[in-house]
């Protein structure tokens, strides 16, 4: 039986035993594992846990009378972080867009945090860095507002620029980490008088949900070391939380990252969970194709295939292209209907009429998806050698 997003919730703040070995004594104890990283497909569920686990904690403090806010217990990142930036697109003067921050007691905290800190410069090095080092956030003296300018050199520079929704993305996870970052270094000072502030002295947990969604891979791989090495260097009572869509990023954080445990999340039809506990090898070569495969022959088994199977279908011929190094996914078609297979593909998976979204695969469509998968699991040997040794 599946269990809740709120069941999932608790159990990752459930201590278990682990095993720690220290010289030459292994020691048992009952404690929330250091790193916990979980990979979902995108639509599974993350953000929503990452909500259900900051109630969990809030739920938890006032359980046990504790007089600590769920904020000095908790610090997190997800797709509602990003919805308390918006934009002021100056619609009169059409000249000095802004990106502002919506106010409320997270980002008042925040913001209060980064201000106090002087953090300002470090974000815009660390923006710089991932997006372009010409284009250049300004903050407003308050931090709530910051506009964009791309600078020339010689004092020279453009406008306010209304920055691109990647670059978006992009800056406020620099806002984030860079909080994160002092955050460590804080923490790590082990006389709490020395602190430059108290305000992190209660933090147990960090919760990142997916903060790489704008960037390419080169700078994909660059932040999943740079987040495990401070994630590696962090006081041993924090612990982190890490759900991601990546099988790329997933993978980087398992090979950096010693002590840890890891998941597989999926939902099931029922509206229901599971939260699967991946062991070993099976984190190495993360199996992201074969779970898709898994799908795809489950909707064909259960006559169940929707329309979004037909995007699993062509993802799958797209990384499978990718491994064998053909050049494009629709060379790996029956070549006698390579053409008119093409465009059905393309067709179910990227249209975008309301009511051709909406409508229901007709059965020789249905039977498109079965035709495919089959040719792909039997036309292309290396299906085969993986699953005999899954």
């Amino acid at each position: 039986m599946g269990k809740t997003l709120t069941d999932i919730a608790k159990q990752l703040s459930t201590p278990r035993q682990v095993r720690s070995k220290k010289t030459t004594k292994v020691e048992v104890t009952a404690q929330v594992p250091k790193v916990q990283i979980i990979y979902a497909f995108n639509g599974t569920g993350k953000t929503r846990l990452s909500r259900e686990f900051k109630r969990n904690i809030a739920s938890k403090i006032s359980n046990d009378g504790d007089q600590t806010s769920p904020r000095e217990k908790i610090l997190y990142y997800n797709a509602f972080t990003e919805d308390l930036f918006y934009w002021d697109n100056d619609l009169e003067g059409d000249s000095a867009p802004k990106l502002k921050i919506q106010p409320n007691t997270y980002t008042d905290w925040l913001l209060t945090l980064l201000k106090d800190l002087g953090q300002d410069a470090n974000i815009i090095k660390y923006f710089q860095h991932y997006a372009n080092d010409k284009l250049t956030p300004h903050f407003s003296e308050d931090l709530t507002e910051v506009t964009f300018s791309l600078e020339r050199g010689d004092d020279d520079h453009t406008g306010n620029l209304k920055i691109s929704k990647g670059e978006e993305s992009n800056f406020i996870w620099s806002v984030f980490y860079t909080l994160l970052e002092q955050v460590v270094t804080i923490l790590n000072i082990p006389e709490v008088g020395e602190r430059e502030t108290d305000k992190f002295n209660h933090l147990e947990y960090i919760f990142i949900d997916d903060p790489v969604s704008s960037l390419d891979e080169n700078h994909l791989i660059e932040l999943a070391v740079s987040l495990a090495s401070l994630i590696k260097s962090s006081p041993p009572s924090l612990k982190f939380i890490i759900t991601t869509h990546s099988p790329l990023f997933y993978n980087v954080l398992y090979n950096e990252l010693n002590s840890k445990s890891c998941y597989l999340l999926q939902r099931f039809e029922d509206g229901s969970f599971s939260l699967t506990e991946k062991q070993g090898d099976s984190n190495k070569s993360f199996s992201y194709h074969l779970h898709l495969k898994e799908i795809l022959e489950q909707a064909i088994a259960q006559n169940q295939v929707e329309r979004y199977h037909f995007t699993l279908l062509r993802n799958l011929y797209e990384k499978t292209a990718s491994f064998l190094g053909y050049p494009t996914w629709s060379e790996l078609l029956p070549g006698d209907k390579q053409v008119y297979l093409k465009r059905i593909i393309q067709f179910t998976s990227h249209s975008t009429l309301s009511n051709e979204a909406v409508a229901q695969p007709s059965e020789p469509e249905k039977q498109t998806v079965k035709l495919l998968l089959n040719h792909l699991k039997n036309e292309y040997g290396f299906w085969k050698q993986v699953e005999a040794n899954d």
